[in-house]
């Protein structure tokens, strides 16, 4: 959910929203869980357990979300962006 923030923010925010106040837990001590199943049982099924691999991309779109960082430095990488092209993508930045 987290790394979508870039793409779009009016959906992402009031869903962090939501999950923080129908589901309190989800918020463990480091950040948020890995994954939560409210279908599974009373009260929801939530992770334990943190995963790196889980956060990179958190991290890196918040503050992409934030600055614009993250896309302006792969604006400035001409192997990137011919990758990009070459593998069919056009529009926004390209």
């Amino acid at each position: 959910m987290f790394a979508s923030l870039p793409f779009a923010p009016e959906i992402v925010l009031p869903a962090i929203g939501y999950f923080l106040h129908r589901y309190p837990a989800v918020a463990g001590h480091y950040c948020f869980r890995c994954s939560i199943n409210p279908t599974f049982s009373t009260p929801p099924w939530l992770s334990q357990y943190h995963f790196g691999i889980n956060l990179g991309p958190i991290v890196l779109m918040v503050e992409n979300y934030r600055s614009g960082l993250v896309w302006r430095l792969m604006q400035r990488c001409p192997s990137l962006v011919a990758g990009l092209r070459r593998a069919g993508f056009t529009g926004g930045w390209l």
